[in-house]
């Protein structure tokens, strides 16, 4: 039968792919997305090739332009993507045969797909780290920005939902920052390990051609060959680490998203999202719905679904690679998609966003939040930190029976309590003297906030 050898496999096969097997088994509908990539590492393969003379100068030219030619038609949009030729790289080999003929039949020399994929998707993992970063780093300097401008805006810092302590706005957006710093430094500590070479480690026990692995590794821009071929070619730790980064970075994104939705409901009151990142109801006419923080809060749940789905698929298969493998490819893909829009987002949104200053000084007076500060007034009087707390919680307890708040209760009323107090404790008790005591690394002092932003700053401009 003429189709008993359509494949480029179909040597020891007798009869076709089942039509449904063929569909069911084929991975060029989402893998073609790193088309790419797989030029790239086709194109440093041929050259070291030609390295060690299995290629001759017009075979190598012949099989870098047909390539780029090809490259040209994804581009375009007229590639003749095929089913039957099942993935990426044999649709772009077969391409690259039909254009340039014998000479294109000669790349795949000491090369296997396992190898192949592995290096395809390590490079193509690299550049989505390196963008997701650069979006991650745009938004870290959009919350620098906000700090820096809020550093001296007073809101009601929670624990428990509760009001607790005054804090700065801006003080809140660096707690932000950091999270994203660390996101940032996973990101970076991934792409170390995503950046090292499988190519020449063929099918599984590597190949008897003498291939020049740091050659490859240095065209390819990686730090270094892989080590053992069993495990090049099986490997996903990678992807999965970076599944893992992705997962933890929506997590720190829904954080913000739930604070956001919060803030904005009227019970709050404390932002305002520009309409166009918002929707309206079908029914009530009143509505002003924060989508985008409510959507990424909920897509956080798919990426941390892909990285259970990636752990799934590898723990139970034996060395090397195995079919399952292409089922690493569209839950990694989804979390780099995912991610990447989530970030892009929020960095095109909160520098829209509005304040309502006066709601957040307000808020922040509720809830009897300096105690604490008058607690460690005591202390400072000379008054055990135990005692000063027991005296402290009368004082709230009679703000609270009598319906004021604490800098309202009368200085007789308060000496009642301690004789310690004297009309100096006036100064602690307001909200601008909570948090400009609060001076020190780390603090929510208006002047520590904007030292922190500048540190900041300096740390991410020097790339560190």
């Amino acid at each position: 039968m003429a189709d008993e050898t359509d494949k480029p496999w179909g040597g020891r096969f007798r009869e076709p792919t089942d039509a449904f097997v063929e569909t069911f088994t084929a991975s060029v509908n989402f893998d073609r997305r790193f088309y790419d990539a797989d030029i790239e590492g086709s194109q440093a393969h041929a050259r070291m090739l030609r390295r060690i003379g299995v290629l001759n100068d017009t075979e190598l030219h012949a099989i870098l332009e047909g390539l780029e030619q090809i490259r040209a038609e994804i581009d375009a949009g007229t590639f003749p993507w095929s089913v039957a030729l099942e993935d990426v790289h044999m649709n772009i080999e077969a391409r690259l045969i039909e254009r340039i003929g014998e000479a294109g039949k000669k790349l795949h020399t000491g090369r296997s797909r396992n190898d192949q994929v592995a290096t395809d998707l390590r490079l193509y993992l690299r550049r989505e780290i390196d963008a997701v970063c650069g979006e991650l780093r745009r938004l870290q300097r959009v919350l620098l920005d906000l700090a820096e401008r809020e550093a001296g805006t007073i809101m009601p810092g929670f624990t428990h939902l509760q009001v607790a302590q005054p804090v700065t706005f801006g003080h809140h957006m660096m707690a932000w920052f950091e999270m994203l710093e660390r996101d940032h430094e996973r990101l970076q500590d991934c792409r170390r390990r995503v950046n090292v070479c499988p190519l020449g480690s063929a099918a599984l026990a590597g190949t008897v051609y003498p291939l020049d692995r740091e050659y490859t590794a240095r065209l390819l821009g990686f730090e270094r060959p892989t080590r053992n071929s069993l495990d090049a070619v099986s490997d996903r730790d990678f992807a999965i680490e970076f599944a893992a980064a992705a997962a933890l970075t929506m997590m720190h994104l829904s954080r913000f998203a739930e604070e956001l939705v919060l803030w904005t409901s009227a019970q709050f009151d404390f932002v305002r999202l520009p309409d166009r990142f918002c929707t309206g109801s079908s029914i009530m006419p009143q509505k002003k719905n924060p989508d985008v923080p409510e959507l990424v809060r909920g897509k956080s749940g798919r990426v941390y679904g892909n990285l259970m789905a990636l752990l799934t698929l590898m723990k139970s298969q034996p060395l090397a690679y195995n079919k399952d493998n292409q089922e690493d490819k569209e839950p990694l893909f989804d979390s780099i998609d995912t991610l990447r829009a989530a970030l892009r987002a929020f960095a095109d949104m909160l520098p829209a966003m509005e304040l309502n200053r006066e709601r957040l000084y307000a808020a922040a007076a509720e809830g009897f939040s300096t105690a604490t500060d008058l607690a460690d007034y005591l202390v400072r009087k000379g008054v055990p930190f135990r005692d000063a707390h027991e005296i402290v919680g009368r004082a709230v307890a009679l703000a609270e029976r009598t319906g004021r708040r604490l800098d309202e209760l009368r200085l007789d009323e308060l000496r009642a309590l301690s004789e310690c107090i004297e009309e100096d404790v006036r100064q602690v008790l307001t909200l601008e003297g909570s948090v400009a005591a609060r001076d020190l690394l780390g603090g929510t002092a208006p002047r520590q906030v904007r030292r922190q932003v500048a540190e900041a700053r300096r740390r991410i401009e020097q790339g560190s």
